[in-house]
């Protein structure tokens, strides 16, 4: 009986699409290779240099590889990229025909704080979703790809510094992805994977971690695990795994999933 339930949940993913995601803070296309530099170099996140539009290249040829691609601290357009969209430059360099922003603090012309969001597939609906917290500038992009109850969201998100705040946000986005089905939320939650936030945000939803304990900061000494990818219990995951891609503080986390194949989703 048991090998009877084990091949019918195995049909359920004939014939599904398989995608790759990608989850990357890539702190403004700054490369940092020293706890001082987050002083000596503090200018780099209001000032343009020259290092930071070749990172965002980098990344770009990186991220072609992938169908799904969730950025965490890009910038819309100012005055320290050259007012150049950031999500949007780099969608044009990897070939991606999809892309959005969600800028979450504004602060004029020096800078313009977003999620974004970069894809292979055309998304049905994208929602700007504001996240609770004593302090505003947070924020969550939801993307749903398919129609109706065989649809799947993914949700990109930057999480607050203080533990209080993550509770509430994490709690506000359970909330929100409990009207789905196929769910996968990215980013970084600035929290580890045995933290009462991420805890419970297991324990009120479907959704898993397939690998815990990925470090992906710093990145010159990766050794805390604040990155995550979380999947629904009904996508299979096939890979998961954290690459050596040192443009930014963070590392970015990579993982491949198989959709069952009640999920359609058209280019």
């Amino acid at each position: 009986m048991l090998a009877a339930i084990t091949n019918k949940q195995e049909d359920k993913f004939e014939g599904g699409r398989r995608l790759r995601l990608l989850s990357y803070n890539i702190q403004t296309g700054t490369s940092t290779n020293h706890f001082r530099q987050f002083v000596t170099q503090s200018w780099k996140q209001v000032l343009p240099h020259s290092q930071r539009l070749e990172n965002i290249k980098q990344i770009a040829n990186m991220a072609c590889d992938y169908d799904i691609i969730g950025l965490q601290e890009v910038d819309a357009g100012s005055l320290r990229t050259g007012f150049v969209n950031q999500t949007e430059y780099m969608a044009m360099q990897a070939n991606l025909p999809f892309w959005f922003h969600q800028t979450n603090r504004k602060l004029g012309k020096i800078a313009q704080h977003s999620n974004g969001l970069m894809c292979r597939f055309k998304p049905s609906e994208i929602s700007d979703h504001k996240l609770p917290g004593m302090l505003p500038g947070r924020g969550a992009l939801f993307a749903r790809f398919g129609h109706g109850s065989e649809s799947l969201v993914v949700v990109v998100l930057h999480l607050a510094l203080g533990q209080k705040a993550r509770m509430r946000q994490l709690s506000y986005v359970s909330e929100v992805a409990s009207d789905f089905r196929h769910v996968i939320v990215m980013g970084d939650m600035n929290c580890k994977p045995e933290s009462k936030e991420i805890q419970q945000l297991l324990m009120t939803s479907d959704l898993h971690e397939p690998v815990e304990n990925l470090h992906t900061w710093p990145s010159w000494r990766p050794q805390r695990s604040i990155d995550h990818i979380l999947v629904s219990s009904s996508l299979r995951v096939d890979k998961t795994h954290v690459l050596s891609h040192t443009f930014s503080d963070h590392l970015p986390i990579a993982m491949e999933v198989t959709l069952p194949n009640t999920i359609k989703i058209s280019s």
